[in-house]
């Protein structure tokens, strides 16, 4: 799945699950400012998984930091698609999310400050704005990454657990997104089961397991096809729509 579809299916899970809107799920409600900036963050997470390519679009967002950490995620995860895209690599990242979310500070004036939430969100916005095209040079790409992750450590939900929950959600919809694509993903990293040889012929097995040993439910075919257009769409938009009325709903509780 393209980049600029994985960050939008990562922020419209979090606004599914944390907004109240009637057009949600609500299942994990936050303020209308903590829709905005945990769709961000998640936006970011959903990209995290492809920090396993060293020549990756995601390696080339944050310059030097990203490449030496795609190279080290690279050699520890197995290569593309393995170990960041399985439900161990999962399990990792909201580990990690969960430690650095414990990292708080009370600022005088702004009261508890996401220190962790703001030190990930640097890396995690720096993801977001090169799959969507939306910083230019390294410099730019840094500049932007900082401030909004200014805005997310100041601005996170005040529920415990949110990050790790955050986290999650955005390396989820990751993978179930390559899932869904003719490459697949090893979801049981390590483990590589191989298809047996007596049914490897078989056409719909042939699909659906790869001989790498990946598996593959190939809704949307190649990425970047009209399938994968077709469903992103409404996706995006319902991703876009609720942070901005989440956004304007805020604006509006500071007015009032």
């Amino acid at each position: 799945m393209m980049g600029g579809h994985h960050a939008a299916s990562g922020a419209a899970a979090w606004v599914a699950v944390a907004s109240t809107a009637p057009y949600a799920l609500g299942l994990y409600p936050v303020s209308p400012l903590g829709v905005v900036s945990g769709a961000l963050l998640t936006a970011g997470a959903a990209l995290l998984p492809d920090l396993d390519h060293h020549s990756g679009t995601i390696a080339n967002s944050l310059p030097p930091l990203t490449r030496i950490l795609a190279r080290i995620t690279e050699q520890f995860s197995g290569g593309h698609r393995r170990g960041t895209h399985s439900l161990l690599g999962l399990a990792v990242f909201v580990a990690l999310a969960g430690a650095l979310g414990e990292l708080t500070a009370e600022v005088g004036g702004l009261g508890t400050v996401e220190v962790g939430a703001g030190l990930l969100s640097i890396l995690l916005m720096g993801f977001a704005l090169k799959a969507l095209k939306i910083a230019g040079g390294a410099g730019r790409s840094w500049l932007l990454a900082i401030l909004l992750s200014v805005f997310i450590a100041l601005y996170a939900p005040e529920n415990n657990g949110w990050l790790p929950l955050a986290v999650g959600l955005g390396v989820a919809v990751h993978i179930v997104g390559d899932l869904l694509t003719h490459q697949g993903v090893m979801i049981l990293w390590p483990l590589r089961i191989k298809r047996p040889r007596t049914i490897a012929s078989m056409p719909l097995v042939s699909k659906l397991w790869k001989t790498s040993g990946c598996l593959s439910v190939p809704i949307i075919g190649r990425a970047g096809s009209w399938r994968e257009w077709a469903i992103m769409v409404p996706v995006s938009v319902y991703a876009i729509y609720g942070v901005i009325e989440a956004a304007f709903n805020s604006l509006r509780g500071w007015l009032a």
